[in-house]
């Protein structure tokens, strides 16, 4: 297919694409090196909306070559970014929006076609890599012939396995070469499996991704330096022939494998074509693996699982950042300090949290001072694993230590704006807590509880001011899960709820706001499907079997080693609750019961092997399920209960189960959200008689 082929196949199907021009300019090199024709992105907003390449981009990149491939007077061609964003990679609406494999065909090879060109100009080519360098944007990095870097970038990723795509641009084939296997691979693979993580300038540096590396302020022009060094020949970049370490090669895509079907059990196609394609980078020609990564893609831009990834994006994207319910910002109050009642590991983990986003006095209390020595103790010593790490200076650590500090007396929380509870999961020991702290407090000062059960109604009556207080509940651990549900009481006042919903954001968090429900979204969810398990193993239903049950769905842990994380005390704690609230569909195991009564950690030995110990307190049931009919009675059970919980109005909208499922509980990008799962398979209109949101069109 030629140029005029693709502009012809892929122009307007895109209609609305935000196009990323590339404005040429000419550098006259320091050091009288010569002159340097450089490239910048920008697609013409602040980087509030980055850089993206969809068809109309790539063709004004291309465009933007062939004029300099006509000029004789030039010594090296860079690219670099507007402030802030180099690139992120392909326009994701454009995507979302191809509908034949010509189309996917088209919009894989058009990008290989441009972005190779920089690597094969008459002269060199130089990155500098200014800010965000994601997926694309990354790629058109690695076919520059030299790379530099911004030590001030945040995020460098391939995030396109996260997503349900490959690296399809050239990333396969370029990155492994580049840094070896090993390296390229935590990018392409390890990284997206885990949550999507990112990684800083400097560690992509480390990585050898780029080949030198620079202060924001000046980078620009201490890259442009470094390269007028090169061109003169003071610099030499040497690299390592990664393709010759065979064994090395085989190694590190098995390692990978073995994490992939770990994590999804292959569930999800896209991370196994990405392995694939990796392994043939060692071998293949450029033209070959670029081959490859065109069909790969195709496959995968038609595919109902991007489709589903596109959807979980979306969600975490935008309706994550605009909260349905939340009241007017305006409304927030500040907070100038916080108090945390309880010093126990939760309360320790929020207590950090608190003083790193809001970077505002911390105070914890305790019934006693060993307790609460050892909960700023904890506090203090991940601050300074923090610093070991290289995530916080040295000042910064000793300035955050300083704003975490004890009390034995509720006194402390005098001047505080928001005060959260973390003590035990028991009503009366919650509501005496917030008796007594609303004693000390100022009536605007918001009580917060990190209740994962419990009526936020039931825990604010009584109180002077109930409504003060809201239900911030977070998920563990703390630092790491995006969730916070905001639970408005039945007395919740507008500005409580702002000002946890400004709180929430300034700790970094999706917010998702629920009604004062038993469980509320994911624990309710998560204990009617492993109340489901349970009885099928009380009922004799090996417990492998059922532990296995679900294995197709590429969850990212079975539903025993859930129990073995939560513990069972925990687990039983919650499926009594609501137990109570709603005996019709949630029993609590006998089972269950048994092994909390045993003071076992769950089912598996210190092998992770299920205990045959452990087996046999399950034992007695006489009507064993099968793994299919396992996983069908707990899908039918969360369409059930899903069903209810919007009937409810316990959430606003089937999409913020959804968020709340993928950011709380784990559930696969792949999936596209739980609803529009059980909407795909048939489960929702077998149990409910209706889908949970409208069919495409």
């Amino acid at each position: 297919m030629s140029l005029d082929k693709w502009r012809s196949v892929l122009l307007g199907r895109v209609p609305d694409e935000v196009v990323t021009r590339a404005l040429v300019r000419d550098v006259e090199l320091p050091y009288g090196a010569g002159t340097m024709a450089l490239i910048t992105l920008d697609n013409g907003f602040d980087h509030t909306k980055p850089n993206t390449f969809g068809p109309q981009g790539l063709l004004a990149l291309n465009g933007a070559l062939d004029e300099i491939a006509a000029r004789t007077d030039l010594v090296a061609v860079g690219v670099t970014g507007k402030p802030f964003v180099f690139a992120v990679g392909a326009d994701l609406d454009g995507a979302a929006a191809l509908r034949a494999r010509e189309e996917a065909e088209a919009i894989g090879a058009l990008g290989h076609h441009v972005f190779r060109r920089l690597g094969e100009l008459e002269v060199p080519s130089f990155a500098f890599v200014n800010g965000a360098a994601m997926g694309g944007g990354l790629e058109v990095a690695l076919h520059c012939t030299y790379r530099t870097i911004s030590s001030g970038v945040t995020a460098v990723a391939l995030p396109e396995c996260f997503l349900g795509l490959v690296p399809g641009w050239g990333g396969t084939q370029l990155l492994p070469r580049l840094v070896g296997p090993a390296n390229a691979l935590k990018l392409i693979i390890e990284n997206p499996l885990s949550q999507n993580r990112m990684v800083r300038g400097a560690d992509a540096y480390a990585m050898g991704v780029a080949d030198a590396m620079f202060e924001p302020a000046d980078f620009l022009e201490e890259s442009l330096r470094w390269a007028a060094r090169v061109l003169r020949g003071e610099v030499t970049v040497e690299r390592a022939d990664h393709t010759a370490a065979a064994e090395e090669w085989s190694a590190a895509v098995a390692g990978a494998r073995g994490l992939v079907d770990l994590k999804l059990r292959g569930a999800a196609p896209a991370p196994y074509r990405a392995l694939d394609l990796v392994e043939l980078a060692r071998t293949a020609s450029r033209d070959e693996g670029f081959a490859a990564e065109d069909a790969a893609l195709a496959d995968l831009l038609l595919s109902e699982e991007l489709r589903a990834g596109l959807y979980s994006f979306d969600l975490v994207q935008r309706r994550a950042k605009r909260p349905a319910g939340a009241p007017d910002p305006a409304l927030a109050r500040k907070v100038t300090k916080v108090g945390v009642v309880g010093a126990g590991l939760m309360a320790a983990q929020i207590a950090l949290l608190f003083a790193r986003r809001l970077e505002v006095p911390v105070v914890l209390t305790d019934l006693d001072d060993e307790r609460l020595t050892k909960g700023v103790g904890h506090v203090h010593a991940e601050i300074d694993g923090l610093l070991a790490k290289g995530r916080v200076s040295a000042d910064k650590a000793a300035r955050l230590k300083g704003l975490v500090s004890g009390s034995l007396t509720k006194d402390a929380f005098a001047d505080a704006d928001f005060v959260i509870e973390a003590v035990f999961e028991d009503m009366a020991v919650k509501r005496k807590v917030f008796a007594e702290v609303e004693e000390f407090v100022s009536p605007e000062c918001v009580l917060a509880t990190n209740t994962s059960s419990l009526s936020v109604s039931a825990m604010a009556a009584g109180l002077r001011h109930p409504g003060r207080v809201v239900g911030f509940h977070f998920f563990n651990p703390v630092a790491v899960m995006p969730l916070l549900e905001i639970v408005r009481g039945e007395a919740t006042d507008d500005a409580t709820l702002a000002t946890a919903f400004a709180t929430g954001k300034t700790l970094k968090k999706s917010a998702v706001l629920v009604k004062d429900a038993p469980a509320f979204v994911v624990n309710r969810l998560l204990t009617r499907f492993m109340g489901e398990v349970m009885a099928a193993v009380d009922e004799g239903t090996p417990l492998a079997v059922a532990d296995h049950a679900l294995d197709g769905l590429g969850l990212p842990m079975t539903p025993f080693t859930l129990l073995q994380l939560v513990g069972p005390a925990v687990s039983l704690h919650v499926a009594e609750t609501l137990h109570e609230a709603f005996p019709d569909r949630y029993a609590t195991s006998r089972g269950l019961a048994k092994l909390v009564a045993a003071g076992r950690p769950g089912v598996y030995d210190a092998a992770f092997a299920i205990d045959p110990e452990a087996e046999a307190v399950f034992s007695g049931g006489t009507s064993p399920s099968t793994g299919e009919q396992v996983r069908d009675r707990a899908l039918a059970a969360l369409a059930e209960e899903i069903r209810i919980m919007l009937d409810e109005g316990v959430v606003a909208a089937p999409q913020d189960i959804d968020l709340c499922m993928i950011l709380g509980a784990g559930w696969p990008f792949h999936l596209g959200g739980i609803t529009p799962y059980l909407d795909r398979s048939g489960v929702s209109e077998r149990v409910t008689g209706a889908r949970f949101r409208p069919a495409a069109g």
